[in-house]
């Protein structure tokens, strides 16, 4: 992602600023959040933060989505939420179908913001969430590092999801410097953590040989661990996606070497700030293409970063984490 679509830190401060300029909400006002897999630990986090937002704003905000993944359900409830005509809709486009559904809520006049996982070929307002290409390679780099920069690597992901591939380019993109790094397997998950557990068991019972696992999910690294642990096996390499309870333990307990946190929390604040702004000060039009405006009142693209979590940090990003939550 090119730096003309990152969006400046005192861009994102004045548009909270005003966001948060005390402006009267009605009593009919409501925001919604549509994802799939929403009991998570990573879904619970961006959950936590809209509802912040909303206490902030004084407004009402509710996320939904299927308990699986489930690309047809999670359609299925954004058109069920576009027939309320909602003040304004983050989605987490899971499948590039969904930018149909986008394109007719931007038609009725209600603002959309993908979240965490973007829909660029949409008419969506803006994206916020992870330089995922950047994960990717931050990823790579750690693990041809641990690797000695040989070895055969299986990839944990879910194909069809436009965060995820981009992940995946940061690893290959790596991983191309060092010819003796080979991508064995790209496993598709669909979305389901048991299909983890299953393959790795399989691999390892088999003595397969593979000297890491990349996780590009984050139900992904714990499943893996969790093998590991009930095989005794502490030879190969896990990196993980996010920074939840499991993985946070897994990592102090050794089973995982590193994990690429996000900002979840503050994908879904920031979200909903922008929402509340964008229908109190509405745009003079929502199909224009503001991500090609030199004028344009938004980001095309807002990086919430990441941050690597190792051995090294991960008792001291527990204390933070933990502090934070006590605020």
């Amino acid at each position: 992602m090119s730096r003309q679509f990152c969006a400046t830190g005192l861009g994102v401060a004045l548009l909270l600023l005003t966001s948060c300029g005390g402006s009267q909400h009605a009593p009919d006002e409501k925001y919604y959040f549509v994802t799939a897999l929403v009991n998570i630990p990573y879904w619970q986090q961006v959950n936590a933060g809209l509802l912040k937002a909303a206490r902030q704003l004084g407004v009402v905000a509710e996320m939904v989505g299927p308990d699986t993944y489930d690309i047809k359900a999670e359609k299925e409830r954004f058109a069920e939420i576009l027939r309320k005509k909602p003040s304004g809709i983050m989605v987490s486009a899971m499948d590039p179908a969904l930018g149909a559904d986008i394109d007719a809520a931007i038609s009725q006049g209600i603002p959309v913001i993908t979240v965490d996982s973007d829909a660029p070929d949409s008419k969506r307002l803006t994206f916020i969430g992870t330089d995922n290409y950047k994960a990717g390679q931050v990823g790579g780099q750690l693990a041809a590092k641990r690797l000695k920069l040989r070895g055969s690597v299986v990839v944990y992901t879910i194909p069809e999801q436009n965060n995820l591939k981009q992940r995946l380019h940061g690893y290959t993109d790596v991983f191309a410097n060092y010819p003796q790094i080979k991508i064995s397997e790209v496993v598709d998950t669909k979305g389901d953590p048991r299909m983890v557990f299953d393959h790795t068991t399989e691999l390892i019972d088999k003595s397969a040989p593979v000297d890491a696992f990349i996780c590009l999910t984050s139900f992904a690294g714990p499943e893996v661990a969790e093998v590991l642990k009930r095989k005794n096996v502490t030879n190969k390499l896990v990196i993980a996606m996010d920074a939840d309870d499991q993985i946070l333990e897994d990592i102090q307990k050794g089973f995982i070497a590193a994990t690429i946190g996000q900002k979840p929390f503050t994908m879904a604040f920031l979200g909903l700030k922008m929402l509340d702004d964008l229908h109190h000060h509405p745009l003079t039009s929502l199909s224009v293409n503001w991500a090609n405006d030199s004028f344009s009142p938004l980001p095309a693209f807002v990086d919430t970063g990441v941050s690597l979590i190792n051995s090294d940090n991960v008792d001291r990003f527990i204390s933070e984490r933990n502090s934070n939550i006590k605020k």
